[in-house]
């Protein structure tokens, strides 16, 4: 039985959780949050002691069992079944019961409170928060007759890059090096890209390990439902967040007047895919996700309800990948399946398959050249297409070499990428690559 004394801080503490609702999701400084937290305690106890202060907010920065689950960056989600059980999925053991649990309704009460501190989009009825975590992650919390139940997606602090893709196993260098292509456009038109793939089967993190890709110059907009692409790679990007009064479709229309050279958007769901093709029909490259299992149903999708994107403006979009969940001698891992280039209409798109993984064979096929993709770079850049071909597989050859020299993360494929964008001689020199000549030079 809690004494007196703390039954008399947790009661305040539980009526300070409650008025403090998002207050720190803007507020990083230390001291204002302490500040906060005090003249609401002051509020409803003016003799609160500074020793009471700083006891109720160690307790509210504890989000036991939480914290301890968060920091492991091997675990990719966290799920809290209110009093009943918690269960993780690991990258590596897939999904596991954790041997902890919150143990009353009351402490599941502490804990939502703790977590509202960081919430952000909140339903108008109070019943479903979406909240971004102190480490980045983000909490989905809906509030059920049994209680709460929370789901966490989990934040990398190393975010997945290109070469962490390859090292597993997901793609192999001709792809990546295919997305480069894609994603820098040899600087004259990058692609309109749609990746698919059912829930978690990592498309945004093939999205965002693309980032590495970007010229520096280019101006990013970003438009998620909760943010989870990780855009520090990027200097000129700005990051918008969907919300009940500005949902998706209202920010793509918005993005236009923001002057971008690219619109990413993390999801594709609704009605803003008719302005998202806008955006690509009048210059403005885009990119995004969209649940589908393969490059016909992104078709099949875009064209039907809740979208109805007429099908003349679909070709507007060059390429189309899918990332799929593969399981193979019982374990699962996350593979490129499938790869196509919109090649026209007829009596329905046309789709031209440059790679696909068998099922049974648990192989994919070798990368095809890319046909209308490249034909359109050859005819803007007024070169050959082999030209093209050749500086996709110097790019290939490239990331191998980088790879093997430790240059992996995030920063060092943005920085070689950015080095080889001004001085590809000398990049291709630096890395002991110098009989390798750029073909075209932009």
């Amino acid at each position: 039985m809690p004494t007196f004394m703390e039954q008399r801080l947790r009661d305040m503490e539980n009526l300070i959780l409650t008025k403090a609702k998002g207050k720190f999701t803007t507020i990083t400084d230390p001291l204002h949050r302490r500040q906060i937290i005090k003249d609401i305690a002051q509020s409803i106890d003016p003799h609160v002691g500074e020793d009471e202060i700083d006891e109720m907010l160690k307790d509210m920065y504890d989000i036991s069992p939480l914290a301890e689950l968060i920091d492991n960056e091997d675990i990719e989600d966290i799920m809290i079944n209110n009093t009943e059980n918690i269960f993780e999925y690991s990258s590596k053991e897939g999904p596991k019961k954790v041997d902890k649990k919150i143990g009353s309704k009351e402490d599941l009460e502490t804990f939502i409170n703790k977590l509202k501190l960081y919430a952000t989009n909140e339903s108008s009825n109070g019943n479903i928060l979406d909240i971004h975590l102190p480490n980045g992650s983000r909490a989905n919390v809906v509030s059920s007759p049994m209680g709460y139940d929370v789901t966490v997606r989990n934040f990398k602090r190393n975010p997945l890059s290109i070469l962490d893709i390859v090292n597993a196993g997901e793609i192999d260098y001709s792809i990546a090096a295919r997305l480069w292509l894609y994603v820098d456009g040899l600087k004259v038109r990058p692609a309109n890209i749609l990746i698919g793939g059912m829930p978690a089967a990592g498309k945004t993190t093939l999205l965002n390990a693309m980032f590495s890709f970007f010229r520096p110059e280019a101006r990013i907009v970003t438009i998620e439902e909760t943010y989870e692409l990780d855009t520090r790679t990027q200097e000129n990007c700005v990051r918008l967040e969907t919300s009940e009064d500005m949902p998706m479709v209202d920010l793509v229309k918005n993005a236009l007047r923001m002057r971008p050279d690219m619109i990413i958007i993390g999801e594709v769901r609704g009605a803003e895919a008719n302005d998202m093709i806008t955006a690509m029909n009048i210059g403005k490259i885009s990119m995004g996700t969209i649940h589908a299992s393969s490059t016909r149903d992104i078709i099949n999708r875009l064209q039907h309800t809740p979208m109805n994107v007429p099908m003349d403006i679909i070709p507007v979009i060059d390429a189309l990948i899918v990332v799929s969940m593969v399981y193979t001698g019982g374990l699962q891992s996350r593979k490129v399946t499938q790869i196509s280039e919109i090649s026209g209409i007829e009596t329905q798109i046309l789709l031209s398959d440059l790679y696909k993984y068998d099922y049974k064979t648990q192989k994919g096929s070798p990368i095809l050249p890319s046909v209308t993709y490249r034909d359109m770079l050859s005819k803007v850049l007024g070169v050959p297409p082999p030209d093209i071909l050749e500086e996709e597989r110097i790019r290939a050859i490239m990331l191998d070499r980088i790879n093997r020299l430790g240059m992996r993360d995030m920063k060092s494929i943005s920085e070689f990428v950015r080095d080889y964008y001004d001085n590809p001689e000398a990049t291709l020199k630096k890395i002991g690559l110098p009989n390798l000549h750029p073909v075209i030079k932009v």
